[in-house]
């Protein structure tokens, strides 16, 4: 792969890592939504489809028409599909930085406030006033762990007020940071590094790549 490719590919993947490698030396969970941590995926993974699947599919026809805006067009596509996964994706609130057993307090103290009535029943949890069914998927190498919806009939507004209050709840809780935090810095620095390496080192094999990529 040439130095611009890569650099397409990597920076973006650089920028996720840098990011989780950040949120997991916190001392406090932090919690996003299901559609945020797909979202920030798909950004994530932009470059790779870029140089891979966009560029390899491109279509000819529609090149020779449009020009350079064809890759406005085709990156729009590809943000439309992963808006639609966002769309279509169960219902999930992502804890950073907090094991199951260290979430399930704030997790009960969320629910006692929202629905008196709820029930548990090992790891799942049903919220008949709030009209949500879920279960906790603890991700303990990382330190994560996931509130994902049971079932296909869910309350959308019950999961934003479970969301608000779990916001609340966890602001008393606070944890270690997580030792692989490095381990992502560290792969960030790397891929940033090779990405403005190739790029300085190569000038000539990057302007190669341009004018295959947009015609300069």
């Amino acid at each position: 792969m040439d130095p611009l490719r890569f650099a397409i590919a990597a920076v973006p993947l650089a920028a996720y890592l840098l990011l989780v490698g950040l949120v997991n030396m916190r001392r406090r969970p932090m919690l996003v939504t299901g559609a945020n941590d797909l979202a920030a995926l798909g950004a994530a993974a932009s470059g790779l489809a870029f140089v891979g699947p966009i560029e390899l599919f491109r279509p000819a026809a529609a090149t020779e028409a449009l020009g350079d805006a064809i890759w406005v067009t085709l990156l729009v596509l590809y943000w439309l599909w992963v808006s639609l996964g966002v769309m279509l994706a169960r219902p999930r609130l992502v804890v950073y930085n907090a094991t199951s057993d260290e979430l399930r307090p704030a997790v009960a103290e969320a629910v006692a406030q929202l629905d008196p009535t709820a029930r548990w029943a090992g790891d799942s949890l049903v919220m008949p006033n709030l009209g949500i069914r879920l279960h906790l998927d603890g991700f303990d190498l990382m330190s994560n762990t996931s509130l994902v919806s049971s079932g296909g009939k869910q309350s959308l507004e019950g999961w934003a007020k479970l969301g608000k209050a779990m916001r609340r709840s966890l602001r008393s809780i606070e944890t270690t940071p997580n030792p692989r935090s490095g381990g992502f810095l560290l792969a960030a620095a790397l891929l940033m590094f090779l990405s403005v390496w190739g790029l300085a080192g190569d000038p000539q094999q990057v302007a190669v790549a341009l004018d295959q990529l947009f015609g300069f």
